[in-house]
């Protein structure tokens, strides 16, 4: 592929993007043709092609050999550091991120957790209890759990005034691979006062196992959402690996998964995201 041509694919892959996302093109509309699109780019079939492979990877589109593609969602892939980062997520879309910390200290943590931590269960971690808001209403109970070699960059941190993975980016920290795995929870009572719900309320419960370049683990966390504040969709689409999105929604916030799949069902309680 020349420079050109790359730079073509992404244009043309830009371009279709924002034609859905700001409603131009709907849900069951027909993307432009490819001699539509050859024309308006000055290109060739081969980079029209592969932004439309593109959207489809993501779940935007359905394609397939003779016949024309059809807008399937108005959702896309998502920021990487939104995917790990409540801060990240909410920022993305103009909303302001708001916390309140309960526990940011040095401790000891169960054994699943030390487990893929690679830590000594007689060793301690760096965990991080917070309560996340946004205009000033609860959405989330964030128990993070760290290794010492990073957690210490935010023993010193002021985790109610910012963003603890920007502040660990900005300290070296890679984040690279995030497995995630979405279950449901009934509410405590410490976490449903928290969360101004009452005890035994259904909560989404997302745990994050986030390792980075080389494998190593960085980061173990579990989010507890209210389940009326989110909504939880997937657009699935035979082929490729696709990331979720997530988004505010008519004043929810929505978890969209865009799930790939080949054979069988999708495994929506599990997903494997890379930079």
């Amino acid at each position: 592929m020349s420079p050109r041509d790359k730079q073509q694919h992404q244009k043309i892959a830009d371009f279709l993007r924002e034609q859905i996302s700001s409603g131009v093109l709907q849900p069951r509309d027909f993307l432009p043709s490819e001699a539509d699109l050859c024309e308006k780019f000055s290109s060739s079939r081969g980079p029209v092609r592969q932004a439309v492979a593109a959207l489809r990877a993501e779940g935007l589109v359905s394609s397939g050999r003779g016949r024309r593609s059809t807008v399937l969602a108005s959702t896309q892939a998502e920021l990487f550091e939104s995917i790990y980062s409540i801060s990240s997520w909410l920022s993305e879309y103009d909303e302001n991120p708001q916390q309140h910390t309960l526990w940011l200290a040095r401790r000891r943590a169960p054994r699943d957790i030390t487990r893929f931590l690679r830590v000594d269960p007689e060793q301690n971690v760096v965990f991080v209890h917070r309560v996340r808001y946004t205009e000033d209403h609860p959405i989330a109970i964030e128990r993070m759990y760290f290794p010492m070699v990073v957690g210490k960059h935010i023993l010193d941190f002021d985790a109610d005034a910012g963003s603890i993975h920007a502040h660990l980016r900005d300290c070296g920290v890679d984040f690279d691979n995030v497995r995630r795995e979405l279950t449901l929870e009934e509410a405590d009572a410490e976490d449903a006062e928290a969360l101004g719900v009452a005890t035994g309320t259904p909560l989404w419960r997302l745990q994050m196992e986030i390792s980075n370049h080389s494998g190593e683990p960085v980061e173990l966390a579990v989010y507890l959402y209210r389940a009326d504040r989110m909504k939880l969709a997937m657009n699935s689409v035979r082929g490729g690996v696709s990331p979720p999105r997530s988004y505010p929604h008519s004043g929810q916030f929505c978890i969209s998964f865009t799930a790939a799949i080949s054979t069988g069902y999708p495994a929506f309680y599990e997903k494997i995201s890379r930079r």
